[in-house]
């Protein structure tokens, strides 16, 4: 399954000659990864975006967020809707802000862990046919009736019985011919269901650990690495410990790696 699986602000006027100077707090707090990756709060900033700008759908990124009510999204604000025939074709697009049409929202029911069936709001299983054209007609499930949701690197993709993945086809058609999954197998599943409360929500990746894990973490992101050697304060960590539970373990790391010369925002 893997293998057939292959990827494929506005801000303040600025004026010619001005130089801002930057306080200590903003460097503190507008930082970049070295390698340009997003940080936990960039990251959480931009999913909460994205479900504001699909009417408070948000994005199933693994199988167990699957919920009972799902919509499959096609290219950006497009949905996959059920005919009252039984046909399946790809919806409207949708003005941003806007979450799917009822006719566009299916039902799941989970087979096992890997695999679901899908009935339509009209009551229908939907299923692959022989020519690899998906309906929504079957009164009951069987193999047909059965897709595995592929979640790989960011992407998902919806496996059919017939080993092919679903896809929009030229006349708008839903089918599931093509046996490798590329951009144009490519879905994005959603649901307006309430998201389980995680613990650490809020607490930034980085320090979803012990103190010491999160100041190695938080040198590896801001460290220069001129010499590609890792430099981490060797003093007791007791200082880290009460830090956190004052709310300032920020500042105090900020301070031991001035004193390490370890950070690239340091002087």
């Amino acid at each position: 399954m893997a293998d057939s699986y292959a990827l494929v602000k506005g801000g303040k006027l600025n004026l010619k000659g001005h130089k801002h100077k930057k306080s200590k707090k903003e460097k503190r707090h507008k930082r970049k990864h070295e390698d340009g990756t997003p940080s936990a709060s960039e990251i959480q900033d931009k999913d909460k975006s994205d479900t504001a700008k699909h009417g408070g759908w948000w994005e199933i990124k693994k199988f167990g967020d699957i919920a009972a009510n799902i919509a499959i999204e096609v290219g950006d604000h497009r949905y996959i809707t059920a005919l009252d025939n039984g046909e399946l074709t790809l919806g409207q697009p949708r003005n941003e802000g806007e979450g799917p049409d009822p006719t566009e929202v299916f039902t799941v029911i989970k087979v096992n862990e890997t695999k679901i069936a899908l009935k339509s709001g009209y009551g229908k299983y939907i299923a692959i046919e022989a020519d690899g054209r998906v309906v929504g007609r079957s009164e009951a499930m069987s193999t047909r009736e059965q897709f595995e949701p592929v979640f790989q690197e960011g992407k998902v993709a919806l496996n059919a019985s017939n080993s092919c993945f679903l896809s929009c086809d030229d006349d708008g058609d839903i089918v599931c011919v093509s046996s490798k999954a590329g951009p144009g197998e490519f879905v994005r599943l959603r649901t307006c269901a309430v998201r389980e409360r995680d613990p650490l929500e809020g607490v930034p990746l980085e320090e979803r650990g012990s103190v010491k894990d999160a100041e190695v973490n938080y040198v590896k992101k801001f460290q220069s690495f001129q010499d590609r050697r890792l430099r981490v304060s060797e003093v007791d960590k007791t200082e880290l410990k009460k830090a956190k539970k004052e709310g300032d373990l920020h500042e105090v790391m900020l301070d031991r790696r001035e004193k390490m010369k370890a950070d690239r925002y340091c002087k």
